[in-house]
């Protein structure tokens, strides 16, 4: 029951996004245009701690912007309907799966591009591809439950900025070490700052899980 709640909200979701394209486009272009001025900053090789610093918080600020329309576009009158068909939990695990697709892909995009104009110094392609893998699946689960929480306010998007940064720093933490080892090109990987980021995603899912119906009543 609650696996085909998941299944039609997330085609629900997906369908949506296909009526408001330019939602898609204005992040990708946001991307693209972000990542050009680093290029005309610098226009050579920098730093790899510059390198891997900008992109995180490149991706960082498009994965807001991707993520904060999860709740806070949502009318009053929607999500009552929706409160009326599904579970609460069928609500938040299946934004949570939708924005973890999204971000991979949105994540993909950037470090293509990335790659393109700033240049690769990345050693370790597979430690950063799981680095970013995970990163993008912990920033959906996080940014999707602090939407759902800035929705109630007023001031949503104010409130979602004020909420999503200091809750993001340990996990920023974690990937900004992670990334640097694979630039670094280290020969064996760092197992317990993968463990980590494996348990913090695993935190903030079942967080999301068991609080969300309480956040939902309201």
């Amino acid at each position: 029951m609650l696996f085909k709640q998941i299944q039609y909200l997330i085609i629900k979701e997906l369908k949506l996004e296909m009526r408001n394209k330019y939602a898609l486009g204005g992040i990708l272009l946001y991307v693209v245009s972000t990542v050009f001025v680093c290029y005309l900053s610098f226009k050579k090789i920098i730093d790899p701690r510059t390198w891997n610093a900008l992109f995180w918080i490149i991706l960082l600020f498009a994965s807001i912007n991707a993520v904060a329309k999860s709740f806070i576009s949502e009318t009053r009158g929607k999500l009552l309907y929706l409160y009326t068909l599904v579970s609460p939990q069928a609500v938040i695990l299946s934004k949570i799966i939708y924005n973890s697709f999204l971000l991979i892909l949105l994540s993909s995009l950037c470090l293509f591009v990335y790659t393109l104009f700033v240049g690769n110094i990345i050693q370790d392609i597979q430690l950063f591809f799981v680095t970013l893998l995970l990163g993008s699946f912990g920033f959906s689960s996080l940014l999707t439950m602090v939407s759902a929480i800035a929705s109630k306010s007023s001031n949503n998007f104010t409130l979602m900025a004020i909420l999503s940064f200091p809750i993001m720093i340990p996990l920023l933490m974690v990937l900004l070490k992670l990334s640097k080892n694979a630039i670094d090109g280290l020969e064996q990987w760092d197992t317990n700052y993968l463990i980590v980021l494996v348990f913090l995603n695993v935190i903030i899912v079942a967080l999301s899980y068991l609080l969300f119906r309480y956040l939902w009543r309201d």
